[in-house]
């Protein structure tokens, strides 16, 4: 292959020389190998995209095997977006595919394989539904409310899944864990043979230069080669909890004021495609940057940093927000203020309203419970509301204030009285003019802050994922820095790269698994029937 053809654009070194994962491991003897397995296709990695992918392979009469470095199942999310779904069309919901592509690109600064996004458009929803049939009628399904703003649409294709009251066919409840369920019941059922507490560390190549193989350490601390005749699948997931490859193609990760739970999501298969010779996603790869690392809502009211200053229009999308608190002074947290009318304030714009942080997350035909709500905005006030570990919330640091009046919650903030109280009166000032001239916020979100008792949420952004990986081309075989594919390997889920940049598209929520519904329908073709 002619060196002018290699793919200039993306760069298989990382931006910075000396990470310790770019250096290649010792390859590990094959005296120190106890045993081998073998199968048609090896999965390397257990979550959604691993599980959906195995489970496709095996229902397509492929013999599999899958290993997974933790212990137990992990699910990191609930939602799952599926484009023109049969539960859409009921409910009259209808996306227009080529406008979503469009907006797909702006987010991600035109850095995407186009290809790959079709395939995510084209075969989400037929993803979904063949997940859905495995459940056999066990399963709920509801569409979430998606944000309506100016500022960012969403798009209203994202979906929960919920175990219908009564069933035995499942032990979960619903969202990711029900849907990995579902995914693990078919391959096993279908003969695949799954491992845990295994951890791959390198890819295997035979002669020709085609992978085909894991060697992974066992709970035991032996080695054993895990063979794959037609494929080896990477799907191990992102790299957030790798702070050295959050520096090289991530560096906003690093700045998030908190993560979600990502203990074990450290690129392993990012590193191991990397020294299979692998053109990784150049930077920067798209975070999801979640401003939920304090208090669980933002809302549309008055934001202030930490100066007490209004400093964005709040009728925007939570990866904005998150985006405009780490531009703030101290950037690890702002404030959402508002006063004593707010669950009346949200209730009238209930219509208008949807999207994480914006309001309680409701699926379409939900109607507004205000005393959920108000409990919800008490347990924040008194430390009583949950949080995982890494963000907690206790009564001696919680996560929002109260107080009768705006002085007094200044001090329960520590921002500057004076500067609170101006802002306020700037804010209501342009509430009562309906023209919001600082920010631009639409009129119908413009409430002032007059009525007692008056309350701050702390909120802030929260490292949920980074998505970059291996390049694929439309059979989701890994490429070289020649565009050319690495046979026998190949990669799913947050593994692979070409979907994202810059931004994780919250346009819609829950395409990461959507995606992972996608690609296993694609995946299977691709090993089944080979072009």
């Amino acid at each position: 292959m002619s060196k002018q053809l290699e793919m200039k654009f993306y760069s298989n070194r990382s931006p910075k020389k000396g990470y310790s994962w770019e250096t290649a491991p010792e390859p590990i003897v094959e005296s120190a190998i106890v045993e081998t397995l073998e199968a048609e296709f090896v999965v390397v990695g257990g979550g959604i995209s691993g599980l959906a992918a195995a489970a496709r392979c095996s229902a397509k009469g492929l013999s599999g095997i899958v290993i997974d470095k933790n212990a137990k199942q992990v699910a990191l999310a609930g939602q799952i977006a599926a484009i023109n779904s049969k539960k859409m069309a009921e409910l009259g919901i209808h996306i227009d595919p080529k406008e979503l592509a469009a907006n797909w690109l702006k987010v991600s600064g035109s850095r995407v394989q186009e290809e790959l996004l079709w395939i995510f458009i084209n075969r989400s929803a037929e993803g979904f539904e063949w997940m859905l049939d495995l459940a056999e009628g066990t399963v709920d399904v509801g569409v979430y409310v998606a944000y309506k703003g100016p500022m960012f649409g969403e798009y209203p294709g994202t979906h929960h899944i919920s175990k219908k009251p009564g069933t035995e066919k499942y032990k979960n409840f619903g969202g990711g864990f029900l849907a990995c369920e579902i995914l693990e019941t078919e391959f096993l059922k279908n003969g695949g043979k799954l491992f845990r507490s295994v951890t791959a560390e390198q890819l295997e190549k035979d002669a020709s230069g085609r992978v085909v193989a894991a060697i992974a350490k066992g709970e035991d601390g032996k080695y054993r080669r895990y063979r794959g005749t037609k494929a080896v699948v990477l799907a191990t997931g992102d790299a957030s909890d790798n702070r050295e490859m959050l520096e090289a193609f991530c560096p906003v990760g690093l700045r998030a004021s908190r993560t979600f739970p990502r203990k074990g999501n450290t690129g392993d298969g990012q590193i191991m495609a990397y020294h299979a010779g692998a053109i990784i996603d150049n930077p920067e790869w798209a975070p999801t940057l979640h401003a939920l690392g304090f208090s669980g809502y933002q809302f549309f009211f008055l934001h202030v940093n930490q100066l007490g200053k209004r400093f964005m229009n709040e009728d925007t999308w939570m990866q904005a927000k998150s985006i405009r608190c780490l531009m703030q002074p101290g950037g690890n947290f702002c404030w959402s203020v508002f006063d004593g009318k707010y669950a009346d304030e949200i209730e009238s714009r209930w219509d208008l309203l949807g999207g994480q942080g914006m309001a309680p997350l409701s699926v379409v035909g939900d109607k507004f419970n205000k005393d959920d709500l108000v409990a919800a905005i008490d347990r924040t006030v008194t430390g009583a509301g949950y949080r995982p570990e890494e963000m907690p919330n206790d009564p001696q640091n919680p996560n929002g204030v109260m107080a009768d009046t705006l002085e007094e919650l200044a001090a329960k903030m520590d921002v500057p009285v004076e500067t609170l109280k101006a802002t306020v009166e700037r804010y209501n000032a342009v509430c009562a003019s309906g023209d919001d001239t600082d920010f631009g916020k639409r009129q119908e979100m413009l409430t002032p802050i007059v009525k007692a008792p008056f309350y701050a949420l702390k909120w802030g952004p929260a490292l949920l994922d980074v998505f970059g990986g291996a390049l694929t081309n439309s059979s989701l075989n890994v490429l070289d820095a020649f565009g050319q594919e690495i046979p026998g390997l190949y990669a799913v889920g947050n593994a692979a790269g070409g979907m994202y940049a810059v931004d994780y598209p919250l346009l819609l929520n829950g395409n990461s698994y959507g995606r992972a519904l996608a690609y296993c329908m694609q995946l299977a073709d691709s090993l089944t029937n080979p072009a």
